[in-house]
């Protein structure tokens, strides 16, 4: 018996790279991409990253260079992380006018303004002598309220140094409503927050701990991190933090949560990022080097599959590696 119809063959549009390109449901741009990039006070030259082969803490001048390559390539964002020379149980340096945040922030939007987004983590780890993301209690758990109104300082602090976009990433409750109101009030209206709305309490943030010396020095992070069991707790969170006046959310780490992106992107009317973090960049930089895989396909392969599951905007840090090789 003969078939009816002619058999579908779907290879027919996989047999050349010009029909592969032509049908593809799902492509990656250069302006999707943000930059992490972490400046560090008090060196000379910049400082290399042992777990993350390629990764520097930037003197100011060396950031300055970067974020222009940056921005030539046409990657859409830099996300900014500050380490100081000097630390307190506050974090003093955090929300300081001469902080090298601010400093930084200065710097970046005087020589990239319009050009790039330019966005700043809002946290208190990099910056506290214990390493956690808020003030203490005598007990040494984080005080939630008391840290509320060091976010909101940190905000005001960054919006004045010419901030496009902040965004808090210590997941206290309350801390997107906080800092919307400090902007408000101080003028900045007009700032946006992008909220790490789902962040996971995960292994993958090792190598980063490196980079932005904001290890605890006691406990962990789990109280206020996102337990990796919970999907429909990200939900939750992200439903907040939208009410609280977010205008962006963020799922932090990605590769292991994709189904967490895909779930938020389906129920969210605002974009949504997800950051490629350091544990995943530090797999396969290693990994390549081994030999064991394609190093260039890998990257690109990753960055399309968070763009797949709903992600808007990827950090990563091949952000101007890989805009180069989307040109």
């Amino acid at each position: 018996m003969t078939a009816r119809f002619p058999a579908a063959r779907p290879r027919r549009l996989r047999s050349t790279p010009a029909l592969r390109r032509l049908v593809a449901e799902t492509r990656v741009a250069p302006a999707d991409l943000i930059l992490p990039m972490f400046v560090k006070e008090g060196i000379d030259t910049p400082n290399p990253v042992s777990s993350m082969p390629g990764v520097v803490q930037h003197t100011r001048d060396s950031l300055r260079k970067a974020a222009h390559e940056a921005a030539e390539a046409g990657v859409g964002g830099l996300m900014l992380f500050g380490v100081p020379e000097v630390k307190d149980e506050r974090g003093s340096a955090a929300d300081d006018p001469a902080g090298i945040v601010q400093k930084a922030l200065r710097d970046l939007s005087a020589d990239l303004g319009g050009e790039i987004v330019i966005m700043a983590d809002l946290c208190l780890d990099e910056y506290t002598s214990h390493g956690h993301c808020g003030l203490l209690t005598p007990s040494g758990d984080v005080d939630n309220d008391a840290t509320l109104e060091r976010y909101a300082s940190i905000a005001v602090a960054q919006a004045a140094a010419g901030v496009d976009v902040v965004a808090p990433s210590g997941m206290m409750d309350g801390q997107v409503a906080a800092i919307r109101t400090a902007l408000d009030r101080a003028g900045y209206t007009n700032v946006p927050i992008l909220a790490y709305a789902a962040k996971y309490a995960s292994a993958f943030y090792g190598p980063f701990r490196e980079a932005a010396e904001g290890a605890p020095q006691f406990g962990d992070r789990t109280r206020y991190q996102q337990d990796p069991a919970n999907a429909r707790e990200a939900l939750r969170e992200v439903e907040l933090d939208i009410a609280e006046g977010a205008d962006m959310v963020m799922v932090k780490p990605g590769l292991a949560y994709l189904d967490i992106v895909a779930k938020v992107a389906e129920s969210v009317t605002v974009p949504v990022s997800a950051y490629q973090v350091s544990g995943e960049y530090a797999m396969v930089e290693a990994a390549a080097a081994n030999g064991w895989l394609d190093r260039e396909r890998v990257i690109l392969e990753t960055l399309t599959s968070y763009r797949r599951a709903g992600a808007h905007q990827i950090l990563t840090y091949w952000a101007t590696e890989a805009a180069r090789l989307l040109r």
